[in-house]
């Protein structure tokens, strides 16, 4: 296993500069995620990491060893990609397996490290087929039966399930999370799918233009975003954002109570809206609502029975987040939301 420090790092193509200063620290054993939008420059600190790419500055060190400088081959990672990276010609066992004759190890243990590992991601019954004969999701776990033969000392995942549909995505990632609790080794994954973020990692790194934005546990970086371009990168539909004045108000769809009844004395304020459209998703609603500060979703455990016209959405104090005109998080404001509260004919209005 191993843990992973970054210091002051940097890359730089020509004028652009794509990684700013990254300082972090991957810890040994963790399930860690590099998550952020399409040119971020999360696949490039991997192949950084990795030695597939030269920082600019910078220095990369793997417990205590420094191993900026050392080729792909001498720094103790497997890489898993999105494409596979499987010899069409050989079966999977032979895919497995040649790593290890690279290595020269002898046939008998070869052997028993291949039928391990078979068995560990359920491919024993598939071992004489070619990759064109599997499924995307086989095809993948020979990818990944391909890294664990080598022992390495970390495993990074470059965007790997991004080739499968949703339903084999959603196994492959149970899967993958299975996997690292029994390998417990350090797992570096990139990925802009959120979904795969909070659900796999035990620890996420959010990266914009080349900057970390936060880290934190997938808890930390939900409920506690630092800044708005998290607040509105996590969450599905993400935190509604309600202009008042310099600041911005934040507050994610769940923590809305939306009635078209009398409020009780709970909430510490409500808006006026007007229902615009519903979603049915099976286990949840969604409902997009009109209000004097701008369109709200509203996310609810299934509500099968229809709602339209006037609706009432009311909150607490404890679940917003303030933002300054930077969108940095400030603390509360809560004298921008005198308007918003609670009075006593509302609470006990018929």
């Amino acid at each position: 296993m191993a843990n992973i420090t970054l210091e002051n790092l940097n890359k730089s193509f020509g004028k652009a500069n794509v990684l700013n200063n990254i300082n972090l620290e991957i810890e040994d054993g963790s399930f860690t995620i590099l998550l952020g939008p399409s040119g971020c420059g999360k696949s490039t600190l991997l192949r950084i990491l990795a030695g597939l790419e030269e920082e600019s500055s910078g220095r990369i060190y793997m417990d205590t060893d420094d191993i900026t400088e050392k080729e792909p081959k001498d720094r103790n990672i497997a890489m898993v990609f999105q494409n596979y990276a499987l010899y069409p010609h050989m079966t999977v066992y032979q895919n497995i397996e040649y790593g290890l004759k690279i290595k020269k190890v002898a046939k008998e243990e070869r052997k028993s490290i291949i039928d391990n590992v078979l068995q560990l991601v359920e491919l024993k019954d598939h071992a004489q087929k070619r990759p064109k004969q599997l499924s995307g999701g086989q095809r993948q776990r020979v990818a990944l039966a391909r890294a664990i033969v080598k022992r390495p000392g970390a495993f990074f995942m470059d965007e790997p399930l991004s080739n499968l549909d949703a339903k084999l995505r959603n196994h492959m990632r149970q899967e993958l999370i299975e996997l690292h609790q029994q390998l417990k080794t350090t797992f570096l994954y990139v990925t802009h799918d959120q979904v795969e973020a909070m659900s796999m990692g035990s620890y996420i790194i959010i990266l914009n233009q080349g900057k970390v934005m936060q880290q934190g546990t997938p808890k930390d970086i939900y409920t506690n975003p630092q800044n708005l371009f998290v607040a509105q990168f996590i969450g599905s539909p993400p935190v509604n954002i309600m202009e008042m004045g310099e600041y911005k108000v934040g507050i994610r769809p769940e923590k809305i109570s939306m009635t078209t009844k009398a409020v009780d004395d709970s909430f510490d304020y409500c808006l006026d809206g007007s229902l615009l459209s519903t979603e049915q998703l099976g286990g949840e609603t969604i409902y997009r609502v009109q209000t004097d500060y701008g369109k709200l979703n509203v996310r609810t455990p299934s509500e099968w029975e229809a709602i339209s016209g006037k609706v009432k959405l009311c909150f607490t104090k404890k679940n917003l987040f303030f933002f300054n005109t930077d969108g940095d998080r400030v603390p509360p404001q809560y004298d921008l939301m005198k308007n918003l509260e609670i009075k006593q004919e509302v609470m006990f209005g018929s």
